[in-house]
């Protein structure tokens, strides 16, 4: 129990800075998380992740066997005087489908899984309204799972800002692109790149 709540402490002093906040949402690749959030204006820093599974610091292999438990995701920290978390969330819903179990387009597994890993009470009532609210425009049940983040681990260097460093690879131009144009994305953009030609997983 003290463990847990040393843990939990932890989480929220490494995920929290200053004044911003911070969720973090698996909606499929993170790669494509990642550049969606990074066009949303008052959104500060998104960082690829891996979380809501057991293993410790478990590689993106591992993550890809699906025995890790973990989801990719993505940490997004953002300035709750421009953009609130109800306005994350509304984008969540409107950037893949969340009644798809573990699934989203040919990525399949419990990796690519629909989820909303919250850090406190506040975040997981606005959660679960927003999931009532997009339950509205959907036929299907949402199976996103929504849950208290536990743990959490940033992917490698080559995951970072994916999109950014990589639009011509072949997952960005079909996958991700694509995508950036349905939400009207294409033209924003936040954050400059880090890395240049890393390899594509996907491939």
């Amino acid at each position: 129990m003290i463990k847990h709540i040393f843990l939990l402490i932890f989480l929220g002093a490494h995920l929290m800075s200053g004044e911003n906040e911070t969720i973090v949402l698996g909606a499929g690749c993170f790669w494509c998380v990642e550049a969606v959030y990074e066009r949303i204006d008052g959104v500060i820093s998104v960082e690829a992740a891996y979380s809501g599974g057991n293993t410790d610091k478990p590689t993106y292999k591992e993550v890809c066997s699906g025995e890790t438990g973990h989801a990719e995701v993505a940490k997004i920290t953002f300035d709750p005087e421009k953009v609130k978390t109800k306005n994350i969330l509304e984008v969540f819903w409107k950037a893949h489908d969340p009644t798809t179990l573990n699934r989203q387009g040919a990525d399949v597994g419990t990796q690519y899984r629909s989820a909303i890993f919250f850090l406190n009470d506040k975040q997981k009532t606005t959660a679960e309204k927003s999931l009532r609210e997009a339950q509205t425009h959907f036929n299907s049940p949402i199976v996103t799972e929504i849950a208290q983040l536990k743990k959490y681990y940033p992917a490698e260097d080559y995951h970072q800002d994916y999109y950014n460093n990589n639009k011509n690879a072949p997952y960005c131009q079909f996958v991700i692109q694509p995508k950036l144009e349905k939400l009207n994305l294409v033209n924003q953009t936040q954050n400059p790149p880090l890395t240049q030609n890393a390899p594509d997983p996907h491939n």
